[in-house]
């Protein structure tokens, strides 16, 4: 596909939707089209108690890692008076965002984070940590219900005292019949495909695998391409991800064009702007 083809087909924002507006807004602005279809939707936790014991003395961690912006807002929102000077371990840039957008920078809270923008995950926040001075001291992680240990682990053979809490739950979206005929569409039709997140992705190929109404879902297939034709055509349609480990769960479910930017949405809003010109 050409640049100028490219151009011509619309932008899918995947995410969460009250994290979404930004970046479509940015995107409208660069005269793309923009379809918000979220792969993920936050939820709050049933039961707050752990979360709120866990914040209730943030002094005595030596840091305080956040997995994700999903987990920043779930926090501030038990614990709007946090404390600064608190130090904090954040992926990427949407997480230096989020802090900032509750009045956290690097001018009153340190703040540690990956040091290559083309890499930020588990494995390079744990290499841009000053590990031996977190030996026997205690470090709380704030996340989904659910996600990886690598950062846990890592922290732990260091000599951490590592507390990990749930902050947020997270799950598929569950979609009506008019959800289902825009997946249907945006699919047959081609788009370029925002990828923020690996577990999205699980998400947005286990919906194309539904697409043949096997399941009951209204809105199904209509008498056009079967289930495997869906998988086929999205796995052949463009990805554009932030992070190298999205790009490899990527390639490894099939995908064959996949663009990865780097952590931040100037580097998103770059990759595009250029298939753009």
């Amino acid at each position: 596909m050409t640049e100028t083809a490219a151009a011509g087909l619309p932008v899918v924002v995947t995410r969460p939707l009250a994290q979404a507006g930004v970046l479509r807004d940015r995107l409208v602005a660069l005269g793309r089209q923009v379809e918000v279809f979220p792969l993920l939707e936050i939820t709050r936790l049933a039961d707050h108690a752990a979360l709120d014991t866990a914040l209730a003395d943030l002094r005595r961690y030596a840091l305080v890692a956040f997995v994700s912006p999903n987990a920043i807002d779930a926090a501030l929102a038990r614990r709007p008076d946090w404390p600064r000077g608190v130090p904090l371990a954040v992926m990427g840039e949407g997480s230096r965002r989020a802090l900032l957008a509750h009045g956290i920078d690097a001018s009153s809270t340190p703040i540690v984070s990956p040091t290559d923008p083309q890499r930020t995950d588990s494995q390079t926040l744990l290499a841009a940590l000053d590990l031996p001075a977190l030996r026997g001291r205690e470090v709380l992680i704030l996340r989904g219900e659910s996600g990886r240990e690598l950062l846990a682990d890592g922290l732990r053979a260091a000599g951490a005292i590592v507390r990990q809490v749930a902050a947020y739950s997270r799950r598929a979206p569950e979609l009506d019949a008019a959800g289902w005929h825009r997946l249907r569409g945006l699919i047959e039709h081609g788009a370029e495909w925002i990828i923020t997140s690996s577990e999205a992705l699980h998400f947005l190929l286990q919906m194309a695998q539904t697409l043949d109404g096997a399941d009951g879902h209204a809105g199904a297939n209509d008498g056009g391409a079967d289930a495997s034709e869906f998988v086929v055509k999205l796995q052949h349609q463009t990805l554009i991800v932030p992070h190298l480990r999205i790009a490899e769960t990527a390639r490894a479910l099939g995908f064959y064009n996949v663009i990865r930017t780097g952590s931040g949405d100037e580097r998103l809003l770059a990759a595009l702007q250029f298939r753009n010109e």
